[in-house]
């Protein structure tokens, strides 16, 4: 008995039927209902049949912590997608000895958890890391983004990476500036657990093997369009933000259209009748890099960790700023076009004269800095401030610690697009 397998459990006078997933401990069964809910059994009150078995053709000799990489086979003639794991909701379960929602499914575990990928796309499996994401760190980006250039290497035509949605949008710009891919690399996540019947990880990651399938080169993010399960969006891994803490459709691409969006129930018949994924996926194609015959990865790991964003609100001290003293890189989220107080600016002035690349960015959600339009602007640009257009702080943040460590020039790399973050002009924003 596997988790995938359709399973009928008899407990006393109460008989579960529905498919079995991974469990965190070895006491109790993980049973998924008909209806959506999630029930753990204790193994020693159950009696279990297997009614059905999932399709398996599973390599168990990958270390599922060790960051090797297993295989499940469907058919030779589909197109290989790897998933690569780092934790978060997608790959979560509940632990029913505290009820506690914590990140446990390796990369084969989600697979087997999510029947509807089964005959999609050849799969390999491997885990990078096992954290929710508010624990991921630079050097998870450059482990992430190594194992995504080895998968490509290795005959990869697509790359999903299953992530927490919490900080999905900087792990997604990271390996945007760090990876020049050939092939689709998809990031995708859950709001809500599987235990859930609300969940969303079935459909988007059934959306994202899809968009992994077809015709293009970019880093994306692929989670759901609307509150309903009728499409997912796919957004610039560079211009995407989490705008609400728990809505299905919390992502949003800002100050621009998504690069496309994937119609849910085509992408499960598309997937069914072995159609080309992009059947399903209606796209913004003037927007789109497309995939080479070239099958080289390029990577720039090196990051310098030494980078700030700090948010500047009226009232702050400018002794505040005291930590900031031998960084390599601020980034400031000032107000509107890019400003802070005037009393901020010889400090500023003095980060800048020490050799501190200072970017200036908007606690807007849209448009572009611009600070030749006030005397507060001008100075801060005499000070040596850099304009960092309409990137988004936190793209920001990352753009800069790449910069710093693969750039000549890295200031004049913040006035420049190098990976889609920044556009050459606003447009209107809902």
């Amino acid at each position: 008995m596997q988790p995938g397998d359709r399973v009928r459990v008899d407990r006393g006078d109460v008989t579960n039927e529905g498919v079995l997933l991974p469990s965190t401990t070895r006491d109790h069964l993980v049973v998924k209902l008909d209806g959506g809910y999630n029930v753990g059994i204790d193994r020693d009150e159950a009696d279990a049949e297997v009614l059905e078995s999932a399709a398996r053709d599973v390599d168990e000799g990958a270390d599922a912590g060790g960051g090797e990489a297993s295989e499940i086979t469907f058919d030779e003639d589909l197109p290989t997608v790897s998933l690569i794991s780092t934790g978060g909701t997608i790959a979560s379960t509940v632990d029913y000895r505290t009820g506690a929602v914590t990140a446990q499914f390796d990369a084969e575990d989600v697979l087997r958890a999510v029947p509807d990928l089964a005959g999609r796309a050849n799969y390999r499996g491997r885990v990078v890391a096992n954290i929710l994401s508010e624990n991921m760190e630079p050097d998870i980006w450059r482990d992430l983004a190594e194992a995504v250039r080895e998968e490509i290497e290795a005959g990869a035509d697509g790359v999903v990476v299953m992530h927490g949605t919490d900080t999905m949008q900087y792990s997604a710009s990271a390996l945007s500036f760090m990876l020049d891919s050939p092939v689709p690399v998809v990031f995708t996540g859950s709001q809500r657990s599987a235990d859930r019947p609300s969940s969303d990880n079935v459909m988007n990651a059934v959306c994202a093997v899809e968009a992994a399938k077809a015709d293009h080169a970019e880093t994306l993010v692929c989670m759901h369009a609307s509150p309903s399960d009728d499409a997912c969006a796919l957004h610039r891994g560079t211009r995407v933000r989490k705008n609400h803490t728990s809505r299905r459709d919390a992502f949003e691409t800002v100050g621009a259209e998504p690069l496309g969006r994937i119609d849910y129930e085509a992408a499960a018949e598309a997937g069914a009748e072995g159609d080309a994924a992009d059947a399903a996926i209606e796209w913004n194609r003037e927007l789109l890099s497309r995939g080479g015959d070239d099958a080289t990865a390029t990577l720039d790991p090196a990051l310098d960790g030494d980078v700030e964003l700090v948010k500047f609100t009226p009232g702050m001290d400018p002794a505040a700023w005291d930590y900031l003293d031998d960084k390599d890189g601020v980034v400031i989220e000032g107000t509107g076009l890019g400003h802070v107080h005037t009393d901020l600016i010889p400090r500023i002035e003095e980060l800048v004269e020490s050799g501190t690349v200072v970017a200036m960015t908007s606690q807007c959600l849209a448009g572009r800095v611009c600070d030749r339009v006030y005397d507060t602007g001008r100075d801060l640009l005499d000070a040596g401030v850099v304009e960092a257009g309409d990137t988004l702080p936190g793209t920001a943040k990352v753009k800069l610690m790449w910069a710093l460590a693969n750039r000549s020039d890295p200031a004049e790399a913040m006035g420049r697009d190098l990976a889609g973050e920044l556009t050459e002009e606003s447009q209107p924003w809902r």
